[in-house]
């Protein structure tokens, strides 16, 4: 099987941070060889994700030059030379998610590799690892959400707000979504959002989600937004409530007196999904789940569009202008 791998390979590669004009891409990259407790993952789709945007500015720092991308879908065709693999072998279908997506080949490590059911479309796992994943997560182990519970969803037609109402109306929650265009609005109640507040034109958000609720508030916030709405989550969470804040999309929460929770006994948790699926069991449990309820239930993956690699610019151009609902996709 080897013997079918060529030397090199295309991919985007990021010598130093700033713009989209950072993102070069290369057609003679080294293909990686897999190293103990790898695989080699020849990439057909891979996801793009806001955090990609943080590594290429360096809001989050990392060593350059870099191979921006965190998950992908596509074929193993060879494995390292030792380690546990999980069973996989040349020719299997997975979807993994780790670092260096960017590229037609990948070396990922095995724990972090799942198969893909044939019952998927291609280009499916790779739209909803990363989001979805974050969602199932958030709304089982952030907060354990229950049948009957108000549920405040901030920018509800994002990626992963998507990925929210879908899965609060599937378990029977009353999701209240925020979004900032009448068209994201729609959206995002054909997912399954039952009220929707417009935060650019709504002069009393509190208000307004107190009367939506009968004066409680909601049992849960979650909260990609940071600092914008960080203020309002305190004030719309019901007593006992949890805030969930997982993103910084309008800047990071700056901080506050741990006391001001006590007027309410409320809990403020700020998580991110890999350490929710730091264990291989984890990783498993959350994966099946997800695809289970991908061909079960018929959740919307919504795919934005489907870049060629080489229009990586655009994509982060489109997804840093805010032009974008549901996921991109890159083809090499």
């Amino acid at each position: 099987m080897a013997t079918s791998i060529p030397k090199t390979m295309s991919g985007i590669l990021v010598e130093k941070t700033g713009g989209v004009e950072v993102l070069q891409y290369k057609t003679d990259l080294p293909i990686p060889t897999p190293k103990e407790g790898q695989v080699l993952v020849k990439n057909d789709f891979i996801g793009v994700n806001y955090i990609d945007t943080y590594f290429r500015t360096g809001l989050y720092p990392a060593p350059k030059p870099e191979i921006l991308g965190r998950e992908a879908e596509g074929t193993i065709v060879s494995l390292g030379p030792s380690g546990d693999l999980y069973g996989f072998k040349p020719g299997d279908r997975v979807v993994w998610m780790a670092t260096g997506a960017y590229a037609e080949y990948t070396a990922v490590p095995a724990v972090k590799t799942h198969s893909v059911p044939s019952s998927i479309e291609p280009g499916i796992a790779a739209a909803s690892m990363l989001q979805g994943l974050t969602a199932l997560t958030l709304i089982k182990e952030a907060y354990l959400v229950k049948k009957g519970d108000w549920v405040l969803v901030h920018a509800a037609a994002g990626g992963v707000g998507l990925w929210l109402c879908q899965l609060l109306k599937a378990v029977g929650a009353r999701v209240i979504g925020t979004a900032s265009t009448s068209e994201k609005i729609e959206l995002a109640k054909k997912n399954g959002a039952e009220f929707m507040i417009n935060y650019k034109e709504e002069k009393d958000f509190v208000g307004k989600v107190k009367g939506i609720t009968g004066g409680e508030g909601v049992a849960v916030v979650y909260d990609s937004t940071g600092k914008d709405q960080f203020e309002n989550d305190l004030e719309v969470v019901a007593r006992k409530g949890t805030v969930v804040s997982y993103g910084n999309s309008s800047g990071a929460v700056p901080p506050f007196a741990i006391s001001r929770l006590s007027a309410k006994n409320i809990k403020i948790t700020r998580p991110t999904l890999f350490n929710y699926i730091y264990e291989r069991e984890e990783f498993e449990k959350y994966t099946a789940e997800l695809f289970d309820l991908i061909t079960k239930d018929k959740l919307n993956v919504r795919i934005h569009h489907t870049y060629p690699l080489k229009d990586i610019a655009k994509a982060h151009t489109d997804l840093e202008g805010r032009a974008t609902t549901g996921k991109l996709l890159l083809k090499p």
